[in-house]
């Protein structure tokens, strides 16, 4: 789980322990105490889900963005970026990476923030260089560097992985490139381009 989506469960978690506080405090006696009763009543479980959330400030995520599955076409496509068309996907279905100017396919960006912010915690830094990529961008890198296929580093226009949103170039040094080898496919993340170690891409499970 993100930072910011723990930070932001944390005050919807204290704003209804606030509204609990009130609402018990209207309904309980001033003979009886003002604190919940360990009987499972509504205080208790905000404790729960408190301390849960709590807890996940600290721990690990869960990486449940490579959790999901997803209905595929034959190549391993979502289909509803299938629809699209490689290098044509909107703005909506599109999430930010982080605070940086980088997007992919709103999973990918879920999965990728979480497993950055969980390298973080194991001291290791991983930055990002490139991710979804339009059809325009493809046709001018192609030109510019060459196709895979003949030696170059750019796959066919209309083809690239980064196309679909769903592969990104990464930023690594030694220490990140190992714990990406030993930890990116917990978040859906595979490294498939001999010639590039920092092209890492994201594979959804099938339904």
């Amino acid at each position: 789980m993100g930072i910011e989506r723990v930070n932001s469960r944390i005050a919807d978690i204290q704003s209804r322990m606030i509204a609990l506080q009130t609402q018990q405090a209207a309904k309980t006696a001033p003979a009886q105490p003002t604190t919940t009763q360990s009987t499972g009543g509504s205080g208790d479980e905000f404790a729960a889900q408190l301390r849960q959330a709590l807890a996940g400030n600290n721990a690990p995520s869960t990486a449940a963005a490579a959790n999901k599955s997803y209905s595929l076409n034959s190549k391993g496509i979502p289909t509803e970026l299938a629809a699209y068309g490689n290098g044509k996907i909107p703005a909506n279905a599109l999430e930010q990476v982080g605070t940086t100017r980088h997007k992919l396919w709103a999973p990918a960006a879920q999965g990728l923030n979480d497993m950055i912010a969980d390298a973080k915690r194991d001291g290791v830094k991983i930055g990002i260089t490139d991710s979804y990529r339009p059809f325009e961008e493809q046709v001018d890198l192609a030109r510019r560097k060459g196709l895979y296929s003949q030696g170059g580093l750019a796959a066919k226009p209309g083809t690239s992985e980064h196309g679909w949103g769903m592969a990104t170039d990464l930023d690594l040094d030694s220490k990140a490139q190992a714990w990406m080898r030993k930890n990116a496919d917990k978040y859906g993340f595979v490294e498939n381009v001999p010639r590039e170690p920092w092209h890492w891409a994201y594979k959804p499970k099938s339904a």
